[in-house]
């Protein structure tokens, strides 16, 4: 099936290509978002090159850490992580974040000093480093079987389980500690004197003894004031009061200062640095060369880069914000993803960091990384720029933004874009919509006044008015007008034509008439006779032809001037068919109906003689002498069929059989007194019907074969 489309249909699809508008739109968007994401990194990039250039051959920052070493032993070498908030001294590690986590185990694997090595150790413990302001915090979680304290009496402070802590203080000195309590509550720390090797009791030192189901916990603190940069803790088990450990375990052996691990805090020096520098927008680390964090600032699920946007609070009572807020932004977000700040990334641990670019880093190495969250809720940027201190690495700057601002500035942009887009489309498509409508308005307008102008006969019947547009359809009105115009003029020539050609051949026929009567009055040979005779035979053809051109002249004008009134098409019909089978004795006429009272408004003169016309055409083609005339009512119309058995018309001669000069009749076999055929009989028959308001048809019957002629005029009020 042909679909058809009118100028609107066509203008609306041609229209929809503006909606490549915003696809354009929204991948030069993602365009730019490539381009500001290669920004952000190289900017990035900048900002761990200047926080490293900052950093960069200053050993003082490092000395205190322990930096400089060339490996880490975990258990020994112990990394105080940043405590955020205050840690309460009662021995219980709730308030200490992830203590699990952070913490060390300590076990048989980590024995000093052992009585007899093939003894059980009932003794094993958990302990983690923490840093907070100005001082280190300790705690241990203690699983032994048997806890000894200290006796009420006792003067020595080894008889029992107790915590020996060593250190090098901030004067180079290797000093000693023990814990050693009587009962449960605040600890009794006492300083090893060197010489005399007498404890004396210290007050800098403050913690808790907390007895447990499975051993005690022990929480201490201890200024860094007093701490420089190497530590060992040792934590003794015995079993039987007043006698000594059975065995130390512990980070390292506390009575060699030459085997004391290190102890790495967060530098205040190097935190400091990292706030001057102001970058409240990244997330920064500056670690060693162990990958151990030396300072941190900044928070990552704050850290949107230089390109972070403000939230703009919408105003609802404006109804553009409301519209904007309530129906836009939820269709946009159906494509579009909103950035969020509630991420989790847990990646790198508080003490220590790893990773490609980090471990490029410290092999001198400039480099940057995309990922994404643990929780693949946002995007990451890391960048990492090495440390130098006499051209060796020692540490590195790890530098880390989300993508949030970038996200942001890519959704107002798109947002824009696609309000601005939508704006045009609607106003573009109802502008081509309203401009196709009009055109095909005034050319539906200028179709029906060319439709109007000539029927179907092709006879003209109104004038085409010109349009006063000076466009391109104006000109064309006008060309039609034009048209019909002289398509009047010329049709009112061919309907004038046949009285003027009658009465102009009927003085000439007159003569050549009179001549021939006079001629015959003289005595003629034989062999002329017959040359007389077919003259006078032709004369008698022209006659007839003018005679059939004026009489269809004549009953156009006389249907003009004719007044209907009703009558009864039955009798008419009847009173025809008995003349047509005295006039036609061998035919055979059959006729059927089903009321004779049927009363149509028109002529009976004319209606009769229409019915001639197609009675005389349907005797001349039956081919077995059998003609049918039927005379039914329909609805509200009176249907007259009659019909012949004979050749059936030719398609294309349907439409055309009851126009003007137009004739199916045989043309073998004729003889030289036939009658010619205009065919203007069923073109008058046409014009009769059309009088009486009413259609005439021709079409082919099968079982026999024949034409049905079928005449409907309108009965009567």
């Amino acid at each position: 099936m042909k679909v058809r489309l009118g100028l609107r249909a066509k203008l609306v699809i041609l229209s929809c290509f503006l909606f490549t508008i915003p696809w354009f739109g929204y991948q030069y968007v993602w365009e730019m978002e490539k381009y500001l994401r290669y920004g952000q990194e190289q900017t990035l990039v900048g900002t761990a090159r200047a926080l490293a250039t900052a950093l960069h051959d200053r050993p003082n920052l490092f000395n205190n850490q322990a930096s400089f070493l060339p490996n880490v032993e975990k258990g020994k070498d112990l990394y105080g992580f940043k405590i955020k908030q205050p840690i309460q001294l009662d021995g219980k590690y709730n308030d200490w974040p992830e203590f699990e986590k952070k913490s060390h185990f300590y076990n048989e694997q980590n024995i000093i000093w052992q009585q007899n090595a093939a003894q059980n150790n009932n003794l094993h413990y958990n302990a983690a480093v923490g840093k907070y302001d100005k001082f280190l915090y300790l705690f241990f979680n203690v699983i032994d079987n048997h806890v000894v304290y200290r006796g009420n009496n006792s003067r020595s402070v080894f008889l029992n389980d107790h915590l020996k802590l060593s250190l090098i203080d901030e004067n180079g000195l290797f000093q000693q500690y023990i814990v050693s309590n009587k009962t449960d509550g605040w600890v009794e720390p006492y300083l090893i004197n060197e010489q005399s090797k007498v404890p004396q009791p210290v007050n800098y030192i403050q913690g808790v003894w907390q007895a447990t189901n499975v051993g005690y916990n022990l929480e201490l603190r201890i200024p860094l004031a007093h701490i420089d940069s190497r530590i060992g803790f040792s934590i003794a088990d015995v079993d039987v009061p007043g006698q000594k450990a059975k065995s130390l375990i512990g980070s390292a052996n506390t009575s060699v200062a030459n085997e004391l691990g290190t102890i790495l805090v967060p530098s205040p020096e190097i935190e400091r640095i990292v706030k001057g520098m102001s970058y409240t927008q990244s997330s920064v680390w500056v670690i060693d060369k162990h990958q151990r964090v030396l300072a941190s600032a900044g928070d990552l699920n704050t850290a949107s880069g230089v390109w972070r946007s403000e939230t703009i609070e919408s105003n609802t009572d404006d109804w553009w914000s409301w519209l904007e807020a309530n129906i836009l932004h939820p269709i946009y977000y159906k494509v579009l993803t909103r950035p969020t700040q509630n991420f989790y990334d847990q990646i790198y641990d508080e003490s220590y960091i790893e990773g490609i670019h980090v471990e490029k880093a410290l092999k001198g190495q400039v480099n940057s990384q995309w990922r994404l969250s643990t929780d693949k809720q946002a995007v990451i940027l890391s960048a990492a720029y090495p440390i130098y201190i006499s051209d060796q690495v020692q540490g590195a700057v790890i530098v880390e933004e989300t993508t949030n601002g970038i996200k942001t500035l890519r959704n107002r942009a798109l947002e824009q874009l696609f309000t601005s887009i939508l704006a045009i489309l609607l106003v573009g498509t109802f502008s081509f919509f309203f401009f196709a409508s009009r055109i095909s308005n005034r050319i539906r307008k200028l179709r029906n006044y060319a439709e109007a102008a000539i029927d179907e006969q092709g006879r003209v019947k109104q004038d085409v008015p010109q349009l006063a547009s000076n466009d391109e359809i104006g000109d064309l009105s006008r060309s039609f007008s034009t048209a019909v115009s002289r398509l009047t003029q010329y049709n009112q020539y061919l309907e004038n034509l046949s009285s003027r050609l009658s009465h102009e051949l009927r003085t000439p026929i007159a003569v050549v008439r009179t001549s021939i009567e006079n001629l015959s009055m003289y005595p003629i040979p034989e062999q002329a006779k017959a040359y007389i005779d077919r003259a006078e035979s032709g004369v008698h053809r022209l006659n007839h032809i003018i005679t059939s051109m004026t009489e269809a002249t004549r009953v156009e004008q006389l249907l003009q001037h004719t007044d209907k009134y009703a009558f009864n098409a039955f009798k008419v019909v009847n009173s025809c068919i008995s003349g047509f089978k005295q006039i036609h004795p061998e035919i055979d006429f059959i006729f059927n109906n089903t009321n004779q009272n049927i009363s149509i408004n028109g002529s009976p003169e004319h209606f009769a003689q229409m019915l001639e016309k197609v009675v005389n055409n349907a005797v001349e083609f039956s081919q077995d002498k059998h003609v049918e005339i039927v005379l039914i009512t329909l609805k509200q119309n009176m249907v007259l069929t009659i019909k012949n058995n004979g050749p059936q018309l030719p398609d294309e001669m349907k439409n055309r059989l009851f126009n003007s000069m137009v004739s199916m009749r045989v043309e073998t076999n004729k003889s030289a007194d036939q009658q010619p055929h205009l065919g203007l009989g069923l073109f008058i028959a046409r014009l009769i019907c059309e009088y009486h308001l009413g259609t005439i048809s021709a079409q082919n019957c099968t079982n026999p074969d024949g034409v049905q002629i079928n005449i409907e005029i309108p009965l009567s009020e």
